[in-house]
């Protein structure tokens, strides 16, 4: 069992860990091809695609749809159009996972510092955040275009090490996806992967995070909150 008891921060991915918004991004995508007449992805395919930002889900879905390489100056036409539709949609078919409210409530009530770590473009992630009273609970909310690099880079970590002036044993990354995984260990952090959500149609035990969990919920053991508090 890992040890968990220097933590006193934590940091979440969003989309695959606390929010399933595949089916409102898969309605963004498809009425960006819709309108370029192009062949229409999946919602599966888009599961499979999301987790390195909005433009990277784009260019996979153009990859298909064209059945070639995009290049730069198409992927930027239709960044506007998908960001337009995906501002339609942000919250129509979305929900939370099981537990995810009431594990948060959990945490803060027990002092944690909470951060969202997102690869989604900010101007998205604070909407959705408060479109299912999250937000009251991150101190720090870090979209894909924050900062300079996202994750799989440690910088988005880094940043909320200095930010908040803790060492690396200090602070626990929360994903789905091995690029949370990826940069939790390059930050020198501890990880918990999640496997229900997006990660490419591959098992997250494979990038080896600290510990596995199947559930959210999970995570209030390994941290050592008590039941009682998640009854109040």
């Amino acid at each position: 069992m890992a040890n968990f008891s220097q933590i006193k921060a934590i940091a979440f991915d969003l989309d695959g860990t606390l929010i399933d918004s595949v089916p409102d991004l898969a309605a963004a995508t498809r009425a960006a091809l819709q309108e370029l007449n192009l062949p229409l992805c999946t919602q599966d395919q888009v599961r499979s695609w999301v987790g390195n930002g909005a433009e990277m889900l784009m260019r996979r879905a153009l990859s298909f749809a064209l059945n070639t390489a995009v290049s730069d100056e198409r992927l930027a036409a239709c960044m506007p159009r998908f960001m337009y539709f995906y501002q339609q949609n942000l919250q129509q078919h979305s929900r939370l996972y099981d537990d995810v409210e009431r594990v948060l409530q959990q945490l803060y009530a027990a002092g944690y510092q909470l951060a969202i770590v997102t690869n989604k473009p900010y101007e998205f992630t604070v909407p959705l955040l408060e479109a299912f009273k999250l937000n009251g609970y991150f101190s720090i909310v870090l979209g894909g275009d924050s900062l300079l690099k996202m994750k799989p880079d440690p910088m988005p970590l880094t940043h909320i090490l200095q930010q908040w002036q803790l060492e690396p044993e200090q602070l626990l990354m929360v994903g789905d996806s091995k690029n949370d995984i990826l940069a939790a260990k390059a930050a020198g952090i501890a990880s918990i992967g999640l496997t229900y959500g997006y990660n490419y149609g591959e098992d997250i035990g494979l990038s080896s995070p600290t510990v596995v969990c199947e559930q959210f919920n999970e995570i209030s053991g390994l941290l050592d909150v008590s039941a009682e508090s998640m009854e109040q």
